[in-house]
């Protein structure tokens, strides 16, 4: 059989990856159609094809509808939400295939900044989250990679999100630091000793080299999206920092959750609703201050990572 879509990333790694592992499990894969970049995820076929140099978000067109599961959010979103069809549904074991006993403690630490269907920006980490979150995670004696994808590396295609993000110059977490001046969130690694912009260790292919770095690492921390999809690949403890979207309904993290699925990871949702954002809270408490508030999302790391 042949899998060929070319879906959001994290979409891609929740439904297409998995089937096709699925499909190679029974000696039924012949071929993989994906997007650029995408060969390391599908290290079980002997033929992926990076034929596609964009992604898209609209599912149909993505080839998603050819596949058991073509909707991310469930088979029954309303009930049972971020439950899928796991009859055909084998997520691949990255860490085990990428992973090398380093002897290091290491946290992954994912960041973003895309319009969000339009909106901006709010499901990122600033600056000042960044080096509390730092800070904490080097004085344990952790070592922190820290990703943030500028949507212009060559290595990888993009959606429509992250291309009207570049169009509209979202391109950098910038802030003014009393002594320094200001500078990016991907500048802060170079002032703080223990932290690696994840970048610097790229030699040859970036998704190789990502799935690498992962799956030598036990914690995890990410905004919600594609992001914290893969970082659920590699079991140990993944915290997601959420302020908006379906990932809001009761029990999207439940035992249930393809996020637990992909390796049973210890899933921790933090929950930011941001009023301004959002007209369906569900119940949440809701955040009225018109920006992030990371106070518990911080509290969390903490509780999570010692």
């Amino acid at each position: 059989m042949v899998v060929k879509a070319n879906p959001e990333f994290g979409i891609e790694l929740a439904l297409v990856v998995p089937y096709a592992y699925h499909l190679h499990t029974q000696g039924k894969l012949d071929s993989v159609i994906t997007s650029k970049g995408m060969k390391p995820f599908y290290y079980f076929c002997d033929d992926v094809r990076e034929d596609f140099d964009f992604r898209t978000i609209d599912n149909s067109f993505a080839g998603l509808d050819e596949l058991p599961n073509n909707w991310i959010h469930g088979v029954n979103p309303l009930e049972e939400p971020a439950v899928l069809n796991y009859d055909e549904w084998t997520p691949p074991p990255y860490k085990e295939h990428y992973g090398v006993d380093t002897g290091k403690k290491s946290v992954f630490v994912s960041n973003k900044y895309n319009l969000e269907h339009g909106e901006e920006p709010f499901g990122f980490f600033d600056i000042q989250c960044l080096y509390d979150m730092f800070s904490y995670l080097t004085s344990c004696g952790y070592e922190v990679i820290y990703k943030r994808a500028t949507n212009k590396e060559s290595e990888f295609a993009i959606d429509e999100n992250e291309v009207n993000s570049i169009h509209q110059g979202y391109q950098d977490i910038s802030a003014d630091v009393e002594g320094i001046g200001v500078i990016s969130d991907r500048d802060l690694p170079k002032y703080m000793e223990g932290v690696t912009l994840f970048d610097d260790l790229v030699e040859d292919n970036y998704n190789e080299t990502q799935l690498k770095v992962m799956a030598n690492c036990d914690h995890f921390i990410s905004v919600c999206g594609g992001n914290s999809i893969l970082s659920s690949y590699f079991g140990g403890t993944m915290i997601s920092y959420i302020h908006k979207g379906k990932e809001l309904r009761p029990n999207y993290f439940g035992e249930n959750s393809y996020f637990r699925k992909l390796s049973n990871a210890n899933v921790v949702p933090v929950y930011d609703v941001i009023g301004k954002v959002n007209t369906e809270t569900y119940h949440h408490k809701v955040n009225e201050t018109g920006k992030q508030d990371y106070t518990r999302l911080l509290e969390v790391i903490k509780n999570e990572i010692n």
